[in-house]
């Protein structure tokens, strides 16, 4: 009985131990100057990172660890306001007055997206991109860490909210504190790539999203900016940096 047990015991730390090493660490950087509230939000059931949200102060970091094949983004919530319960609003990026986010946050928003690989099956490679597709709020950069393969950096370092045009501004208090997406502030199917518009082929850039891929040539600019948007990487953890160009 006693070597069976020792036996299991073994087993189980040995099976621990290469859940942890596969499992993948996403540093997440507050390098705003404010504090923002990140949000997280995970796909195919998988499991909810950081309770869905949290507070970050300026220069602060946390660390969320995620389990191989999982999906999500992250994104951060500005002039946020919440009670004892958890219950308010953030001026960009809320997502349902809630310090927990029980869903994706409001346009206009700068996302950080991925979907994990697991490791010793075909699809072990991680895959990761800035998205300006749903607006801008904040600069977003992905810097990968230990991994192989291409591991670019992907982001958005430059400010978008002071080179908004004015028919894509979102003011607060006379203050650009977000730059909607054209499909947002028009909804015209050749700006949502709706439509007549759906496909690659008829879904080009526009005035708008190549000012937004002028700025920041390695983050989607509308949803079919795939071949220079898209990162790969295997076995990498993530720093997600927060106003990166503060840094």
């Amino acid at each position: 009985m006693a070597d069976n047990w020792q036996m299991v015991s073994l087993l189980m730390l040995f099976l621990l131990g290469s859940n942890t090493a596969s499992a993948t660490v996403f540093t997440l950087l507050n390098r705003c100057g404010y504090t923002i509230w990140p949000g997280t939000l995970s796909g195919n059931g998988a499991a909810v990172l950081g309770n869905g949200g949290f507070s970050l102060p300026p220069d602060a970091s946390t660390t969320l660890t995620a389990p191989p094949g999982w999906s999500g983004r992250f994104w951060a919530r500005t002039g946020c306001n919440f009670d004892d319960s958890g219950k308010g609003v953030c001026t960009t990026g809320d997502c349902g007055g809630a310090l927990n986010c029980p869903g994706g946050g409001a346009p206009p928003v700068s996302l950080a997206e991925f979907t994990i690989g697991i490791a010793g099956t075909a699809n072990d490679k991680d895959f990761y991109d800035v998205s300006l597709v749903d607006g801008y709020n904040v600069g977003l950069g992905i810097k990968p860490s230990g991994g192989t393969g291409n591991c670019q950096y992907a982001g958005c370092v430059a400010d978008l909210n002071g080179s908004c045009p004015a028919e894509l501004q979102v003011l607060e208090s006379g203050k650009v504190v977000a730059c909607k997406s054209a499909c947002a502030a028009f909804n015209a199917p050749e700006f949502c790539c709706t439509d007549e518009h759906s496909r690659p082929e008829t879904c080009g850039p526009t005035r708008y999203s190549e000012m937004f891929k002028s700025a920041c040539p390695t983050a989607y600019s509308y949803a079919y900016d795939d071949a220079s948007s898209t990162c790969t990487c295997t076995g990498s953890d993530y720093l997600i940096t927060f106003c990166p160009s503060a840094t």
